[in-house]
């Protein structure tokens, strides 16, 4: 299988480089200054699953049409942010070809759209992926905490078809924390709940779980912000397992916890966010069910508004 990346930034370079790493044929598309990095020092990962520094194949857009015309690509794998979404599709373009999966490993649902748009449903697997990266000031590739794994599987039949056998054979050869779903709709739908109500609260209070349950009715709106999103899930035909349910609102109202989602660190930073993919997409799909989403709305507004405020000053 030989896997094209877009980009090595956190995301993408983590799993590219891992998998590279463990054998498998992996080539980055990336910018030419990134491309200058990786030939002068190649992938660098820091992570404490284990530091890796490793020589790898790049290509630059201009000579990915000759490059994938010369030797076709079985896979290529997209982590980019959801406001980049149209820039990746042409990005990516001319690598796909008649025999090529497209799996994106993005936040949220909305980009299916747009991606079975742009290349047909039958190219576009289902994906998702628990990761902390980003990429360093020096180009490395910074892995944060211990949680690394990636979900895949088809998205109209429960089948392990050869595509996903062989994408899990690879991730097994590199280390990969990983699972072929048979379920991909309720894995997304388990991520996308609590990852959108994680979003909303520290979002809207600007501040991590452990301080909002330790404010005066700030437990009761975590739970009842993560209801919103079951119920939109449930409308959807994906309920969430009741256990999952248990583990993700465990996380969601420990004491004491730090954890943020990074969609609060890039709202912090005064970059762009993800929260019309997220936040407002789980809105819009729970107006037409008839469910009411006073907590995920006041997110909504505030995410609106914070990204409204950067256009402004940009425009200054």
């Amino acid at each position: 299988m030989r896997i094209l990346i877009l980009g090595a930034g956190g995301t993408g370079g983590y799993f590219g480089g891992r998998l590279a790493q463990g054998g498998a044929d992996v080539t980055f598309l990336v910018r030419a200054g990134r491309a200058e990095q990786l030939k002068a020092h190649g992938l660098q990962i820091r992570s404490a699953l284990g530091d890796a520094d490793l020589p790898v194949q790049f290509v630059v857009a201009q000579a990915l049409p000759a490059q994938a015309q010369a030797r076709p690509f079985d896979l290529v794998l997209l982590s980019c942010k959801a406001y980049d979404l149209d820039s990746s599709i042409a990005a990516i373009a001319p690598a796909v070809g008649a025999g090529t999966t497209v799996l994106p490993i993005l936040n949220g649902l909305a980009h299916y759209a747009a991606l079975d748009a742009a290349f047909g449903a039958p190219r576009v697997l289902g994906g998702l992926c628990f990761i902390s990266a980003m990429k360093g000031p020096n180009g490395e590739v910074q892995h944060f905490g211990k949680a690394a794994s990636m979900t895949f599987g088809e998205r109209d039949t429960a089948a392990l078809t050869d595509r996903v056998t062989a994408l899990a054979a690879l991730c097994q050869q590199a280390g990969i924390q990983h699972l072929a779903s048979t379920q991909m709709a309720t894995e997304q739908w388990t991520k996308y709940s609590f990852l959108c109500a994680l979003a909303a609260v520290t979002c809207l209070m600007r501040a991590p779980v452990g301080q909002v349950v330790a404010a005066e009715g700030g437990q009761a709106f975590i739970e009842a912000t993560y209801a919103e999103t079951l119920a939109v899930a449930e409308a959807a035909g994906h309920p969430v397992p009741l256990d999952k349910q248990q583990a993700m609102r465990g996380i969601l109202t420990e004491p004491g916890s730090k954890l943020t989602a990074s969609m609060l660190r890039d709202l912090q930073a005064g970059q762009a966010v993800e929260g019309a993919h997220i936040v407002g997409d789980m809105v819009h799909r729970a107006a037409p069910a008839g469910i009411a989403t006073p907590c995920l709305q006041a997110a909504w507004i505030h995410l609106q508004a914070y990204s409204a405020g950067r256009q402004a000053e940009a425009a200054a």
